[in-house]
């Protein structure tokens, strides 16, 4: 999916699908059922002989990005056969915890009607995950949010019903990015954590078939925290509507959130670039500017 695609870096920086509180986390990670002739002995010889194999294939057909992010993902995949089950175990957390993120109610918060408890039990189970994860080393992590358990239209694009929508999701997500603050401050991570809260768009501010919003592709919210980012700090006002930005000479752009971000990770964005299809490419393509008033 496009959501999770490395654009024009190395296809070995797309992302892991991970679905925490499942059977299954991580898809296809362990052999199935049926294959039985695989013993746990014979994992590091099988995985000896790849890599061997890899090495020799990827040496004839140097500069192939594709061979070498199929080679990364294979080498990933057996460091996670060993990591991911422990660190995706979220029923090893204390009691206080699990409660902390809303998660004291167990499975059975999965009901077949969809409602608080569940959106505060989904989202707060990968916000859970996520703290396991950066504590072990995980470097960058994407918590999604909407269009769960098979709800086509239960998600933050809501041109049908704001209400119904934006009211479940809003209070699961307040509680567990709530929770996953906390939870990082009281570790010792939330100094070295950058968290950006975001989405794709915003919504008009005039309703769309009575209960519904349509895109607003001018104004939207989004927000940073910890990595040395200076709280209670606003950047961006839009006018009186909400529909367009007040200063619309001088909008604060995407391209500036990621420039700070990438300035707070001790990277100037103006100089970090890939070749891609013959030409250097920027992050940021050839805009932003590094946001200083929102740095501590």
């Amino acid at each position: 999916m496009k959501n999770w695609d490395a654009a024009f870096l190395p296809s070995q920086h797309s992302g892991t699908i991970i679905q925490p509180g499942t059977a299954n986390p991580v898809a296809d990670l362990f052999p199935g059922k049926g294959a039985g002739l695989l013993r746990p002995g014979s994992e590091p010889a099988t995985q000896a002989l790849l890599a061997e194999l890899n090495q020799a294939h990827a040496a004839s057909r140097p500069g192939d990005q594709r061979l070498e992010a199929r080679i990364r993902s294979y080498e990933l995949a057996a460091r996670m056969q060993l990591a991911a089950p422990e660190a995706l175990d979220l029923l090893t957390e204390p009691a206080h915890v699990q409660k902390l993120y809303g998660l004291e109610r167990g499975p059975q918060a999965w009901a077949k009607e969809i409602n608080e408890a569940e959106e505060t039990f989904v989202f707060g189970q990968r916000c859970l995950a996520a703290r396991r994860l950066l504590e072990r080393g995980v470097r960058f992590v994407q918590v999604w949010s909407g269009n769960d358990n098979g709800f086509p239209r239960r998600n933050w694009d809501s041109h049908e019903d704001v209400k119904r929508d934006h009211g479940p999701l809003a209070l699961g997500m307040s509680r567990g990015i709530a929770a996953f603050i906390q939870d990082l401050k009281q570790r010792g991570l939330f100094d070295d954590t950058i968290i950006l809260w975001t989405t794709e768009f915003g919504r008009m501010p005039s309703s769309q078939g009575g209960k519904g919003r349509d895109h607003n592709p001018f104004v939207f919210t989004n927000w940073l925290a910890g990595g040395g980012i200076k709280g209670g700090t606003t950047l961006g006002e839009s006018d009186q509507w909400g529909f367009k930005p007040l200063d619309r000479a001088n909008p604060t752009q995407v391209y500036d959130v990621h420039a700070t971000i990438l300035h707070q990770l001790g990277i100037d964005h103006t100089r970090l670039s890939l070749r891609n299809n013959g030409i250097d490419r920027r992050l940021t393509d050839v805009h932003g500017h590094v946001l200083h008033g929102l740095l501590a």
